[in-house]
């Protein structure tokens, strides 16, 4: 009940997140429909009807990227210590934002199917004079167990997608090297060997006491000093027998890891998944399973690299000299490289495939039918709004450090001056690689 309570109180900008996902989904159920009454009405055209299947796998693959990005920016999913006393844990927690994925997805597959039936005349007749009836298979019967399983992709892959991402993780960062096991009782890593009856030994365990309450404690070959209070003959204070503190930016506020205090490693292998993509276009020839397959080669390879060269953009403000502006920039791109670079990654690759798909189509009027604009705005859409929900879940990841900034008496168009300069630089780098990319791989067509 009182998750039911988390779900159904959000506020106005997280349903609308959540209907953007149902929205997403009806469009990408709608086209595997389409796919469904194409292969009804074409039977023998197996080959084609599998490669428009095959090609649903993109607005596929960015309507779980949506839905995972708005599972994360959801508010009423993070863990908190009110929350814990109640039951609801960050594994009940991550079950409760499962939930939600599929019940979001599950409202756009219901209406896909409704559109479906009625643009084929199952409900109340052929609409706008049958136009659509041509790639729906209107006068045949329709196979609803095929329908429901196509139906069932989307909030099934989300859900999972959504579970696997937000699942509990361990804030404690693993110790380097292999494990090493000690005697039974041993706390930590056993530096020396040890002989049996060792342990129990009297006075064993007060050199581990003094290192840690007192740092400055004589070694083994030096003797104390006679100004402590064991000299004088008083009892000193007893030493708590406990672990140092953890540092300060050891986990985020969640509980998921901090970001990597170096530059993301994915540059190198970005760079070339993008050129082996290029130069499986060079030689595809127009086939579609080789433009597809070049083109999800050239969106991994983007994905990749867009933190590192996010990670650079940052570096690249703080140069010659920074003031307190382009600082306060830049160590904003430089800590949130991979949470901002993967969604524009992202659309980087969109953009670079719709300019390069308009030079490989072009004066082919024929090529762009209703469901291939069905399908490019599903997937233009679902690229914005994530780069968007990503943009909200780095503004609530930075909330204490803006509150901080505001209370030591940093003025608030001081933070949107720097907000602004992020974009900028942001876009001053994505946007010429974006047409490079776009360019190059549109050139085998114009030879």
């Amino acid at each position: 009940m009182l998750a039911l309570r988390l779900t159904r109180a959000a506020r106005p900008a997280v349903q609308l997140r959540r209907l953007l996902v149902a929205t997403a989904t009806a469009g990408t159920g709608f086209l595997l429909l389409s796919c469904l009454g194409y292969a009804l009405d074409h039977p023998d055209s197996a080959h084609a009807a599998t490669l428009r299947l095959v090609w649903c796998s993109v607005p596929l693959a960015a309507t779980v990227y949506l839905a995972l990005a708005v599972a994360r920016t959801d508010p009423a999913t993070r863990p908190r210590p009110g929350l814990s006393a109640a039951g609801l844990g960050p594994a009940r927690l991550m079950a409760v934002s499962a939930l939600t994925t599929t019940l979001s997805c599950a409202l756009g597959s219901l209406l896909a199917l409704l559109a479906f039936l009625h643009l084929r005349g199952d409900l109340t007749g052929l609409p706008f004079d049958g136009v659509a009836a041509g790639f729906l298979a209107a006068g045949r019967p329709f196979p609803f167990p095929a329908a429901l399983t196509l139906l069932t992709l989307v909030p099934v892959t989300a859900s999972v997608t959504v579970a696997l991402s937000l699942r509990p993780r361990d804030p404690r960062r693993a110790a380097p090297g292999p494990r090493r096991f000690g005697r039974f009782g041993a706390y930590g890593e056993v530096r020396g060997r040890e002989t049996f009856g060792a342990y129990g030994r009297f006075g064993a365990r007060l050199g581990r006491r003094t290192a840690v309450g007192d740092t400055t404690a004589p070694g083994p070959g030096t003797e104390a000093s006679d100004t402590g209070p064991e000299a004088s003959g008083e009892p000193g204070p007893e030493l708590p027998d406990q672990d140092p503190a953890p540092a300060p930016d050891s986990a985020w506020a969640d509980g998921t890891p901090p970001p990597p205090r170096g530059a993301p490693a994915g540059l190198p292998w970005g760079i070339t998944l993008v050129t082996a993509g290029l130069t499986v276009h060079a030689y595809a020839a127009r086939q579609d399973l080789a433009v597809l397959g070049g083109w999800l080669l050239i969106a991994l390879g983007l994905v990749l690299a867009a933190p590192g060269l996010t990670h650079l953009c940052g570096l690249l403000l703080q140069c010659t000299r920074p003031g307190a502006l382009r600082l306060l920039s830049g160590r904003v791109l430089m800590s949130e490289a991979t949470r901002i670079g993967r969604p524009l990654g992202v659309v980087c690759a969109v953009v670079s495939a719709g300019y390069a798909m308009t030079s490989l189509y072009a004066g082919s009027a024929a090529a762009f039918g209703p469901l291939a604009t069905l399908g490019a705005l599903l997937v233009t859409g679902c690229t914005v709004a994530t780069l968007l929900t990503a943009a909200v879940e780095t503004r609530q990841c930075r909330a204490d450090t803006t509150t901080a900034l505001l209370r030591l008496g940093a003025p608030p168009s001081m933070l949107r001056v720097a907000a602004a300069l992020r974009a900028a630089a942001l876009l001053a780098l994505f946007g010429p690689l974006t047409l490079g990319v776009a360019a190059l791989a549109a050139l085998p067509v114009g030879r």
